[in-house]
Formats: structure tokens, sequence, C-alpha cells
């Protein structure tokens, strides 16, 4: 008998492609061989129209985890220091580290992200702090009051850089917006993706928001972390599909949040979360949890350094068996 295998440790939307998405990725392929724009400059004007910015505001990439790759590369080197909260997510350390830079991680009590304790750990060492809204793997959600407490704290040569992956599954007004705190303050730099909301995991496409002054040194490494010709269509069809990009995730959303209450009800720690995944808090048994699932055939991962373990959520069956195999887990 054939073993179904519920991959729940990637972040994926598992939403149908967008409306007009399998048409531009089509049509792009006669056209796969030229050059045409290499430096994603439509893109960008699309992204400026769409988001009320200046188009030298706006830097596509390959992903938002090029960008902050390209970000680390420009604003922090040997000698700089780069804050971040801790747990957040794992690919922080590496992406500082290859800079050059050091990473100095803040821990969260109760895996809430003490802004406080992230100012205060600032030195004239630093030059960026970057924090993840929603938080990953937390499912933390900060609020506009939060992130403007902690800008005015920051002195005026630090960058605070805003992770932005996995905000369309927040509750629009639980979140803040970093974009509205980049208007009124050129220390502030956003980083969104289509990986997530619009389903382009694959297409490796993302975009960093901010004023020239944080846009600027970009720039020289564009060229390096190009986005490719079918994803560039993809993602300017995808752009323009607003609601049903909105229905999809919240109907996502709502999916979560009914695992949620099913693993409150078997008496598990799951804290609210505004990401597409929940966060589940076992202590010293994180690992045996990963491994009972792993034998029902659902796969997720214990992350930072095993301080819990993130279930994604994905098919309506596949969140089925996740709740099935949880209840046999011994408490």
């Amino acid at each position: 008998m054939t073993r179904i295998v519920h991959q729940l440790s990637l972040n994926e939307n598992h939403s149908p492609p967008l409306p007009g998405v399998r048409a531009a990725l089509a049509g792009s392929l006669d056209s796969v061989h030229l050059t045409l724009d290499a430096l994603s400059s439509g893109l960008e004007a699309e992204l400026a129209a769409h988001l009320g910015v200046q188009p030298e505001q706006v830097v596509a990439g390959a992903g938002s985890g090029a960008l902050l790759a390209q970000f680390m590369t420009a604003h922090a080197g040997p000698g700089d220091a780069v804050v971040h909260s801790w747990p957040s997510f794992e690919v922080y350390p590496l992406l500082i580290s290859t800079s050059g830079a050091r990473a100095i991680a803040v821990p969260a009590p109760d895996d809430r992200q003490d802004l406080a304790a992230v100012a205060a750990a600032v030195t004239p060492a630093t030059t960026v702090v970057l924090l993840c809204n929603p938080n990953n793997p937390t499912g933390e959600v900060l609020g506009a009051p939060a992130l403007r407490e902690l800008l005015d704290a920051l002195p005026p040569h630090v960058v605070l850089l805003v992770d932005e992956a996995y905000r369309e599954f927040a509750e629009p007004g639980s979140i803040a917006d970093a974009l509205e705190l980049a208007a009124t303050d050129d220390r502030v730099a956003v980083v969104r993706t289509f990986s997530k909301s619009h389903g382009l995991l694959g297409a490796r496409v993302g975009y960093l928001v901010g004023s020239r002054r944080v846009v600027d040194p970009l720039r020289p490494s564009t060229i390096f972390y190009r986005v490719p010709t079918p994803a560039q269509a993809a993602a300017v069809v995808a752009l323009r599909a607003e609601d049903a990009m909105r229905a999809q995730c919240t109907q996502v959303a709502a999916e979560r949040d009914r695992v949620r209450r099913g693993l409150l009800d078997l008496g598990f720690d799951v804290p609210p979360s505004g990401g597409n995944f929940l966060w589940v808090r076992l202590g010293e048994r994180n690992d045996e949890f990963v491994a009972h699932l792993a034998e029902h055939g659902i796969a997720v991962r214990a992350l930072a350094g095993g301080a819990g373990v993130r279930v994604s959520t994905g098919t309506r069956e596949a969140d089925d068996a996740v709740l099935d195999a949880a209840k046999q887990f011994p408490r």
C-alpha cells in the first residue's frame, strides 16, 4: 500500500495559482531565450504604482531571501553588527554572517519579541536591526505602536529592516504596515515576497521598498540576483489579482485557526499566529512530536534550536491528518 506523506515543513501556499498566472508563465516561454528586462524595471514600476511609491524606491529580487542577502551585503560588513530577535527565521544568522557582520540574537521571553531588549542590544557597531512580522516561526504579530516605539529608540545610523513575508495572512488591523513607517523615515526598509501570499514559491520573486538611502546601495548587486523572465511575467499578473489573492489568504488563515483550535482542544500549547503556520511548543518533547508525526506520514520541523515545532497550513486533508495524529500523541 502506498503511504501518503503530507509535507508540512515548508510554508507553501496550497491554493491554486492566481487567475492569469498559468497563461503568463506559458506566454513568457516564447521569449525565454532573450534578455528583455534584465533588471526588472517593468516589474518595479508595477510594484511602485501598486504601493504608491516611486520606482526608485523598489528593488525586485529573486525572492525575499536573495533580497535579504543583498541588503546585508550592502548595509553590513566586517566589524559591523546586525541585531535580530530570537526565535525568528533560522536563516537570518547565516545571511548576516555571510556579509562578514556579527549576528546579535536577542532572546524573546515566551517566544514574544522583546523590542526594548532589541533596542538595548544596539551599539555603535550596529548598522541594521532586522525584524520578522509576522514572525517566522512563532507567528507573533507586531502592531504599529510597537514598531514605532522601537524605531524611535534607534540611533540615526541604524537601519530597520522589516521582513513581511507573511503579512497577508495576518488580520489587517492588527499588523503594523512598515511601508507607512518607511514613508516618513528614511531608515526603514521593507522586504516582501510573492512566494507565500501569491503562490509563486517556485518562481522566486520578491521586492524590497525603502528610501533611496537604503535602496540605492543594493543596485550594484541586482544583476547577480536577477528575477527570471517567466517569474516577472507571473508576478505582474499575480499583483493585479489582488482580490483573488486576498480571498485565498483569508481561507488559509481560517484553516490555520481551525487547526489551532483543534490542537488547543487536545491540550497543546499553540500561540496565535499571523502566518500560514502554527508554532507548537512541547519543550523537551519537540523532537518526539516531530518523530510521531513522521510515523503518520506527516513531515514537520523542530526549529530555533528545538524551541518549538512549526506546522505549516496545508490542504484540509493534510491538516486533518495532523489533528488525527496529534490525538494519538501521548500527553
